[in-house]
């Protein structure tokens, strides 16, 4: 039983849910070079695909929140993957690139399942246990994307690249089925207002422990998302690997991603999240070093990317269940808006690097400038966080 009194959903169904964004968002990348000659475009120009989806996953978030604290987290929830159902189905038949990028927007409308299930989870459970079930779920989570570019890649060279858009259009229709069948409505204390919602962001904004995890959240991702863009392009172009060869080698950050939230499931109530993200941003740190390091000595295979990367996915499962417990329990009362509010900083900025990935990507500049870029990302949240557990120190001795 919940603390609202409110039988909590199954863990599968919260699983379902947030799978289902991650699940459109990698599907489709083997793809992403066949759908570039498809519609007769740039690479870069293809890539939009998953860079506007970002940006609208992004500013979706900062509606999505706020309406789940005011009018419900299961009727948000079912409306927004409808509208994601509609846009799936729309992208099969775009008969241009332009129209194409127009579905992805409504596509984006599945980031509903993570914020929602992030805020069920705080309706529940105080910060560290929301912590441990967080890395539960992401763990779960994990498996779609990371069998989802495998499956995509060989449903690309058997049916070509419209079949990754029926997938995930299956797979959300049965998310949508689980969820009415099973999700009962957890927010029992239901804002006034949806307008009383956004006056909550400046509570938020102004407080420095919620801009130090979802920065962590933020810069930990960034590698992640610099490298979804850029990785197809230097696997495909530079390492001459084959759509569905990309989606195997995909796995090993997945593998990596659900070993880490397994791992933040298991002991993040014994070591706390600060001590859990900092042991993360240090993994993806020591991987993309590893990776800059085969590379300058002309190492150039597959498993000089995807080996390191094994670490920055290791990272980001140990880092941002840790990250997401933290924001939304700055104000427990505000869960929805600071989940809301975070994951668009988090997305945001994930979107703003998978742009920059491609631009600095040549075939003359070979890998390092993505490598470098995923590098300075785990870095600069490695420093957040040691910054923030500096201050809590300081403020305990201060305290005794």
């Amino acid at each position: 039983m919940t603390v609202t009194g409110v039988r909590p959903p199954h863990l599968v169904t919260l699983v379902m849910a947030a799978a289902v964004g991650p699940l459109a968002m990698n599907v489709f990348l083997p793809s992403l070079p066949g759908m570039a000659r498809h519609f007769e475009s740039d690479y870069a120009v293809m890539q939009l695909a998953v860079s506007f989806y970002l940006v609208a996953t992004a500013a979706l978030q900062l509606l999505i929140g706020p309406a789940s604290d005011r009018f419900g987290r299961r009727p948000v929830l079912v409306a927004c993957f409808v509208i994601f159902l509609v846009g799936t189905v729309a992208a099969v038949y775009a008969p241009t690139v332009e129209a194409l990028l127009l579905c992805r927007l409504l596509q984006a409308f599945a980031s509903a399942g993570m914020v929602i299930s992030r805020a069920i989870v705080r309706d529940t459970v105080g910060t560290v246990q929301a912590a441990s079930q967080i890395g539960y779920i992401t763990m779960g989570m994990s498996v779609v994307p990371m069998v989802g570019p495998m499956i995509g890649g060989v449903l690309d060279e058997m049916f070509g690249w419209q079949a990754g858009f029926w997938l995930s259009f299956v797979f959300g229709l049965a998310a949508l089925a689980i969820i009415l069948f099973d999700l009962r409505e957890t927010n029992t204390h239901k804002s006034d207002s949806f307008a009383a919602q956004f006056k909550t962001y400046p509570a938020l904004l102004g407080s420095k422990k919620f801009w130090s995890y979802a920065l962590t959240a933020a810069f930990t991702a960034g590698g992640f998302f610099a490298f979804i863009s850029g990785g197809p392009y230097v696997a495909t172009e530079m390492l001459d690997l084959s759509p569905s060869q990309y989606g195997f080698y995909f796995g090993v950050i997945s593998l990596g991603y659900m070993l880490g939230n397994f791992l933040s499931g298991r002991f993040a109530m014994r070591f706390g999240i600060n001590r859990m993200m900092l042991s993360g941003n240090l993994f993806a740190c020591f991987g993309m070093m590893l990776s800059l390091w085969l590379f300058h000595a002309g190492v150039h295979h597959p498993l000089s990317l995807f080996g390191p990367v094994f670490f920055l996915g290791l990272g980001n499962g140990l880092t941002l269940p840790s990250a997401n417990a933290g924001l939304v329990s700055v104000k427990p009362h505000l869960a929805g808006s600071a989940s809301g509010l975070g994951g668009a900083l988090q997305i945001g900025g994930g979107a703003a690097l998978s742009v920059l990935a491609v631009a600095l990507i040549t075939p003359q500049s070979g890998p390092f400038p993505l490598l470098w870029l995923m590098l300075l990302s785990s870095a600069a949240a490695c420093a957040i966080t040691l910054s923030m557990i500096y201050s809590e120190r300081r403020g305990a001795e201060a305290g005794r």
